[in-house]
Order: structure tokens, then C-alpha cells, then sequence
């Protein structure tokens, strides 16, 4: 079931809203778990008993982590915790990259001659995101930052709740502790408030994120002889859109919707491409992921405390690690090195604080757009090769402009959206829509949550109604 299929859009979501406004309190953490658990079962089937045997696992352990006044037992919650987080890591490992890991070793076998087996697995949807979650939880519990959870029921609610359990944003314990206690109040003002966020995010993704996606597709699957300089920057430019619109558009709807159910998630986006550097790139894109990464490795690798090399060996290893979170293949590897790399070079000489002369900052800025394009030919190319006749050909000029395959997916009407989309590369960092639209009176917040909740909400409904509608980029993660 996806966020822009109708029957989560007309059924499953009033359904629920409905149940949690009018049941009592101590009904409403509940209620949510179930729907929960049903909205990931639809989506998950079979594999729903990763997930449940996972929340098992660390529901168990949380109030064994715990430190109690003196710490007596120091050692055993670390071993615990070691124990836990193995088994969180051991089940992603074994579903997300056993089969890129026996891959590697079949093609190592072939060069000697030899064969080894090739093992394939569905990968459970949501798993990169709920082992997170797990993880975020046992360590925030051994640290004493929160309690454990004793209600099981608060805890499904926590791990599991739909609006952010198949991509995120990935909500660290400490950040939603203490929205969890049965009695949390839930009121019209909520719906109110998440509403006009839900269908923002709705209007990303159907209207502006699965129109560039025919046109994309089109451009990456060119075969290499018939790759051009237009084709290659037209697929660069319309991916770096599509992305933005169709993963910052998941956060809105999902935002909304914890908003609706009485919950605040974290923010997921602020208007990244308007980053003056690389730096700044991060701490707008995937901000919870980045945030994660910042807690949970960066700083207890030592962070930069240590002096400059153990700094950059730190931001290798985290880059390394975030380019394969988000998938067993080696473009996702490099695109996480890259960036690393990028954030080193920053770091090196001194250029991660952004100039304050406007002219600098816009050829900073402009830099920084262009540096992040290159990546997403990496992060969206099915193997190195094509990768690098892409990006090839981005830098060879040439003037045999589209092929027929891409002009065909190159509508008007996709044409017009690519280029009201691109308005996004040009606009000021703040504000950002998504907070500006939910709780801001503003004039300008008026017109945009009138606009959205009339006209774009009605064209996007058209949209899902007719089927047009894709599964969301990040569910691959």
C-alpha cells in the first residue's frame, strides 16, 4: 500500500484518523499498532515476520540497558548492547546485501576458474529504516538519555507507526520518547495543522515527481553508443528533481500524517539545493539520516576531536556506510565516497563556511548544484559503466541532441513541469515550504495552503484516480 494509492488515500487513512479522534486516549497508541502492523503486512507479506521478530528482540532487552544509579553493571549492557545491535545489523546484512556479497565472490570464483552460488532475497521493504529505528532506541536507552519502553503496545507505535516506517524520516527515540504515553492528546487543530503538509507532499509526488519519471528513465536507459551531451544532462538535471520532489514530497505526506495522529516527526528537507556548499548540502538533505549517522558514528568514532586526519578518516567511514545504507551496489558505494571526499576537500581547505558576498555565494552555490548533479548520476545508474558514460558525456559537448526514445517521453506537458520544477534550483533558502505551509498565518503560507489544498490536491487526486502514480524512490531502501 503506497501513500499515493487510493486505497490508503480514501480508505485506509479517514479510516484511521477517525478511529484516533474519537476513541479514548488510552485506545489511541493502539489503534495506531494495528494499523500499523496491517499497513506493513500489505506492503511487506511474508517478510512482516522480520519485522516482528526484530522488535521482539529489543522490545526485551530495553530495560536490561538501562543504567541504574551506580552503573554496577556497565559491562553486561555493553555486551547486551553489542548483542542487540549484532543481531539488528546481522538481519539487514543477510537481506539487503547477501546477494551483491555472493555475487562479488561468484565473479572472484569465475576469474579462477572455479563457481560459487549466487544467493538471492527479496529485500523486506523498510528494513534500512525500522533497523535504524531499533538501533536509535537500545542506544539511547544504554546511554540513559530515555527510559525502555515497558508498554509493548507504545513501542509497536514507535517502530512501526506507517507514516514514516516504510522511508523515514528516521526518528531517533530520543526525539519522540516523550510524545509516546498513552494519554497524549489528540485534537481537530492536529488534522488541521497536518493536513495542508499531507497534500504538499501529495502534489510533489504525483504532480511533479511520476511526471519527470517516464522522461528519466528514458534518458538512463539510453545505450552508451547513442548517449548525447542533451540526453546526458537532461537525465542528470530531471533525476536531481524527480529525487528532491518525490523524497522530500514522502517526508511532507509523512510529517502530515504523524501530525494528524498527535505526533511531531523530525524535518526531513530544508530546500537543499539551495546549499552555498557541500557541507550545507547535508545538513538540508535526508537531515535525519544525517543526523543519525552524526549520533550514532560520527561522534563516538571521535568525531573531529582527534585532529584532522582521524576527522577525515571518521567522514570516510560514515560516507562509506551511507552510500551502502542506501543499496548493495558499487554506484552507491562511489556516490558515498564522492561526497565524502567532497566534504573532505571543504574541510581541507577551509571552504565549509559559506562566503557572505553575494557574488561569491553564487558561484558557490552554483558549484555546489553542479557537484551534487554529477553524484545523482552515480546514486541513480544501475552499474559503474553506465555511470561513467553519463557523466562522460556531460562534459563532451555535442550537438546531436535527443534520441527518439527521450523526445518521445519528453511531452509538453513534462517539459512545462521540468521546467516549473527547476524554479527549485534558483529559490532563496528560506523559507521552507513544508513548515512554512503547516504552521505559519502568514499571507504567503495562506495562498500556498489554499492553492495546494484546492487546485493541487484536486489535480493529484486525478492522477492517483487514473493509476499514474509510481512507488515512492526510497522504498528500494
Amino acid at each position: 500500500m503506497s501513500f499515493a494509492s487510493p486505497l490508503f488515500l480514501w480508505y485506509f487513512t479517514p479510516l484511521v484518523l477517525v478511529a484516533v479522534l474519537v476513541a479514548p486516549r488510552s485506545w489511541r497508541n493502539g489503534i495506531i499498532a494495528v494499523a500499523s502492523l496491517f499497513f506493513y503486512a500489505t506492503a511487506a507479506g511474508s517478510d512482516t515476520w522480520i519485522l516482528l521478530i526484530t522488535m521482539v528482540v529489543n522490545f526485551v532487552a530495553g530495560p536490561f540497558l538501562e543504567p541504574d544509579q551506580w552503573d554496577r553493571n556497565h559491562s553486561r549492557r555493553k555486551q547486551l548492547l553489542i548483542g542487540v545491535v549484532g543481531v539488528d545489523l546481522t538481519v539487514l546484512v543477510i537481506w539487503k546485501y547477501a546477494g551483491f556479497a555472493t555475487e562479488q565472490l561468484a565473479a572472484l570464483a569465475h576469474l579462477f576458474g572455479g563457481d560459487f552460488p549466487v544467493t538471492h532475497l527479496l529485500l523486506p521493504i523498510g528494513i534500512s529504516f525500522f533497523t535504524f529505528h531499533h538501533i536509535s532506541y537500545v542506544v539511547d536507552v544504554y546511554r540513559g538519555e530515555r527510559l525502555a519502553l515497558r508498554n509493548p503496545v507504545s513501542f509497536v507505535t514507535y517502530i512501526a507507526m506507517f507514516p514514516q516506517l516504510i522511508a523515514g524520516p528516521i526518528v531517533r527515540y530520543r526525539e519522540i520518547s516523550d510524545q509516546l504515553p498513552q494519554q497524549r492528546s489528540h485534537r481537530l487543530d492536529d488534522i488541521a495543522a497536518g493536513f495542508p503538509r499531507f497534500a504538499l507532499g501529495l502534489c510533489k509526488k504525483a504532480i511533479i515527481a511520476d511526471s519527470l519519471s517516464p522522461m528519466v528513465n528514458a534518458c538512463f536507459a539510453t545505450p552508451a553508443d547513442k548517449m548525447t551531451f542533451a540526453v546526458a544532462w537532461l537525465g542528470a538535471i530531471g533525476y536531481t528533481l524527480q529525487l528532491y520532489f518525490d523524497f522530500s514530497g514522502y517526508s511532507d505526506m509523512a510529517i502530515g500524517l504523524g501530525r494528524m495522529l498527535g505526533f511531531r516527526l523530525p524535518e526531513n528537507f530544508a530546500r537543499p539545493y539551495s546549499s552555498v556548499t557541500i557541507t550545507e548540502f547535508w545538513r538540508r538533505w535526508h537531515m535525519s539520516l544525517s543526523r543519525w549517522f552524526r549520533d550514532y558514528v560520527y561522534i563516538p568514532l571521535g568525531g573531529n576531536r582527534h585532529g584532522a586526519a582521524r576527522t577525515y578518516r571518521n567522514l570516510c567511514v560514515v560516507f562509506v556506510l551511507t552510500g551502502f545504507w542506501h543499496g548493495a551496489n558499487w554506484t552507491f558505494l562511489v556516490w558515498g565516497i564522492y561526497h565524502g571526499a567532497l566534504l573532505i576537500i571543504e574541510r581541507g581547505f577551509h571552504l565549509e563556511d559559506a562566503p557572505t558576498e553575494r557574488r561569491p555565494r553564487i558561484a558557490r552555490r552554483a558549484l555546489t548544484m553542479f557537484l551534487v548533479v554529477i553524484g545523482w548520476v552515480y546514486f541513480k545508474s544501475s552499474d559503474l559503466p553506465s555511470a561513467l558514460t553519463m557523466v562522460g558525456h556531460m562534459f563532451l559537448p555535442d550537438f546531436t541532441g535527443l534520441t527518439d526514445a527521450v523526445t518521445t517521453a519528453l511531452t509538453n506537458q513534462r517539459l512545462f513541469i521540468l521546467l516549473a520544477a527547476m524554479a527549485i534550483l534558483f529559490m532563496p533558502a528560506q523559507p521552507v515550504a513544508g513548515p512554512l505551509i503547516e504552521s505559519s498565518r502568514s499571507l504567503p503560507a495562506t495562498i500556498l495552503r489554499v492553492g495546494v489544498m484546492t487546485a493541487g490536491v484536486a489535480y493529484a487526486a486525478l492522477l492517483v484516480a487514473s493509476g499514474t502514480f509510481s512507488p515512492f524512490l526510497y522504498y528500494q531502501f
